[in-house]
């Protein structure tokens, strides 16, 4: 008994270990970017200057090691921030006319964004068309039905077949917006606010990772912010105006405060405010309609990812799931806080119905829900001796991570640690040596899954002469 008692105490402090490697692996992947981000990195630094209109030495001089990947996926995402950011006004109540703000057309679009983000998206775009003959001279609708394109791409953005028609959307909204911007001056404030956000967001799909396109991401910024311009002196017409600015507050500040290289670059955009930031956050996730989601979703993230307030996060997540269960990307976060705050009985049941809903082929369920699910699933079970579950799960997640081309990430390589580790708990320590060996093949030899691999091959060795 006391061998069984020892035994399993070992077993919960590896898994302890290998949790919190995995975790700390994990909140880099919300910033991971490839290599060949980097060698585009002085390209993009290069049209900073036109994107904001602004002369500096930093935009031709500065240089990123290669292995620093981190803070190019942060500036990216800053800059597309600032693209959304659209500021408070200051203007006189006048004329002005906001639709967004209208009640009525709220009304009207309100099933079909609680379809679009229940990926019900058959039914939105159906009641987006509705909205769209109605207001067809609108960039509304347009830009809604981008959005539901938008959301295609967001389980895993590795698929690009939804870019096409989610660009064919915003550049239609930009189109119908820049008319009612040049020609109609009571709807001048509201078309900047549309503007912004379409160039924006495309200028987000054109910086991902996956797609790499520096250029006509600077082009798209520059644009944006053109139009950011116009409405930040104007006075706060609607909640839904305040998102951008929310977001741009917190990393306007928490970039620069985190990766003090890229200090000098953030020169060029004036001062935010962390804690303002979260609660504009808040106050738009109470407060605005068109907004609302996005806003929880930005702050569930930034509260989990870089806040350390997993309680909150866990709470958001909660909420998103519960009120859109057939979402997937809601699904899976909902699955990870449940893994931080080891929720397990709950975890598992989460887990295999993802994992369920992959299998029976449910819209954007698949590999990269799947490597999450696997992998928490392979915990659980590790940690309940469930050894042959554990393996199973843990390859399986393996599996997915390779379907996706995500063999840097958290969920694979600590998947490979924690099987060698079964196997050399089973005197299998071929096999283990092979998992061991196999995360020091893909990991990167600054990362702490390469010296646990490491570490945990010199101990077989030593095993073994002994």
């Amino acid at each position: 008994m006391k061998d069984f008692f020892t035994k399993s105490n070992k077993i919960e402090k590896r898994q302890s270990v290998i949790k919190v490697n995995f975790l700390s692996a994990e909140n880099s992947e919300v910033c991971e970017c490839s290599d060949a981000m980097t060698s585009k990195l002085n390209l993009f630094l290069t049209n900073v200057k036109e994107v904001t209109g602004c002369q500096s030495p930093v935009a031709s001089n500065y240089l990123l090691e290669t292995r620093n990947q981190k803070p190019v996926t942060l500036l990216c995402l800053f800059f597309f921030i600032s693209a959304i950011s659209l500021g408070q006004s200051k203007t006189k109540k006048d004329s002005t006319i906001i639709l967004i703000s209208d009640v009525t057309v709220q009304l009207e679009t309100t099933d079909a964004m609680n379809n679009l983000y229940n990926f019900k998206f058959e039914k939105a775009e159906e009641q987006f068309r509705v909205v769209k003959e109605k207001y067809r001279w609108h960039p509304l609708p347009y830009f809604l039905m981008g959005l539901a394109e938008w959301w295609k791409i967001m389980p895993n953005f590795r698929v690009t077949t939804y870019d096409k028609k989610f660009l064919s959307y915003m550049d239609s909204s930009i189109l119908i917006a820049e008319n009612l911007y040049k020609n109609y001056p009571e709807y001048k404030i509201e078309a900047a606010f549309f503007l912004a956000a379409a160039h924006g967001f495309k200028g987000e799909l054109h910086a991902d990772v996956e797609r790499k396109d520096w250029l006509k991401a600077a082009s798209e910024g520059k644009a944006a912010l053109k139009y950011m311009e116009v409405v930040r002196e104007k006075n706060k017409l609607s909640p839904e105006l305040l998102f951008g600015d929310a977001v741009y507050n917190y990393f306007r500040e928490w970039v620069p405060e985190n990766y003090k290289s890229l200090k000098p670059i953030f020169w060029l955009f004036h001062h935010g405010d962390k804690k303002l930031g979260l609660q504009q956050l808040k106050e738009v996730s109470y407060n605005a309609f068109y907004t609302r989601t996005e806003a929880m979703v930005w702050l569930m993230r930034i509260l989990a990812g870089y806040e350390n307030d997993l309680q909150r996060a866990y709470q958001i997540a909660e909420n998103l799931h519960q009120t859109y269960p057939d979402n997937p990307y809601f699904h899976r976060y909902y699955a990870r806080m449940l893994y931080s705050l080891n929720v397990h009985p709950k975890l598992e049941e989460e887990c295999k119905q993802i994992l369920q809903r992959i299998d029976s082929g449910r819209f954007g369920y698949e590999a990269v829900s799947g490597r999450y699910a696997a992998f928490f699933l392979g915990q659980t079970y590790d940690s309940q001796r469930k050894l042959e579950d554990a393996k199973k799960y843990y390859s399986l997640s393996a599996k997915y991570s390779e379907e996706v081309g995500a063999t840097n990430s958290g969920y694979y390589l600590y998947s490979l640690i924690s099987l060698g580790e079964i196997y050399y708990q089973q005197k299998d320590k071929v096999t283990a040596r092979k998992y061991f060996n196999l995360v020091k093949k893909k990991a990167g030899r600054k990362e702490e899954a390469y010296k646990d691999a490491k570490r945990r091959l010199k101990n077989l060795e030593k095993a073994s002469k002994d």
